[in-house]
């Protein structure tokens, strides 16, 4: 299980994991690369923030909310 902090901001690597790291990033959202952009572009996972030219994050806040929906949607059913 993960433990977010209160606030503050994820990167993709912290949200879909990272295999390839060391230690490996264990996904919080296991999705795929595509998979979680098409979702930000259809408006299924959060918008980013952008907090640099090349620096994208997630608001804790906005994924804690993703999670809770997810889990909602899989106890109906």
């Amino acid at each position: 299980m993960h433990i977010l902090p209160e606030t503050g901001f994820l990167r993709e690597r912290q949200i879909i994991g990272d295999p390839k790291a060391d230690p490996p990033t264990p996904p919080i959202i296991p999705v795929g690369h595509s998979t979680w952009w098409a979702g930000v572009k259809s408006g299924r996972y959060p918008k980013p923030v952008k907090l640099g030219p090349r620096i994208t994050a997630w608001r804790v806040e906005d994924i804690r909310a993703l999670i809770a929906k997810l889990r909602s949607a899989q106890a109906e059913g």
